[in-house]
């Protein structure tokens, strides 16, 4: 059984750091891709990055392109979210998910298995 699960999400002011992890467990991560989603109140869930499954492509949301970076440990099958210059919009549920096809996708309904979520705040 699939299972994946974040971790990492708090409160932090404007221009600070966070690190999320996802712990991805039931599967061999190396072959999956795999990509943080976010949803905000209010809004819809949106893509933020992903990471091709043989980790040799990854791919930016433009609204945290040069802040975010994504990457992967398959020894540890779990993968990272390191979120810089955090702004108040940034606030969200941010979730990971992973998805079996062969090409790296953005779009949700690519994505087979989801964790939980994790609160990220950026206050002003």
């Amino acid at each position: 059984q699939v299972q994946l699960v974040e971790s990492g999400g708090g409160l932090v002011q404007a221009g600070g750091s966070l690190k999320l992890s996802c712990a991805f467990s039931g599967r061999t991560l190396s072959s999956y891709y795999m990509g943080w989603f976010r949803q905000a109140p209010g809004k819809e869930r949106e893509f933020v990055a992903a990471f091709s499954r043989g980790g040799s492509s990854t791919v930016y949301a433009d609204s945290v392109k040069g802040r975010f970076t994504i990457s992967r440990d398959n020894a540890k099958n779990t993968v990272y979210l390191q979120m810089n210059s955090l702004k108040p919009e940034d606030t969200a549920v941010y979730y990971c998910a992973v998805g079996s096809g062969t090409v790296l996708r953005m779009p949700e309904y690519a994505y087979d298995y989801w964790g939980q979520g994790t609160q990220v705040t950026v206050s002003s």
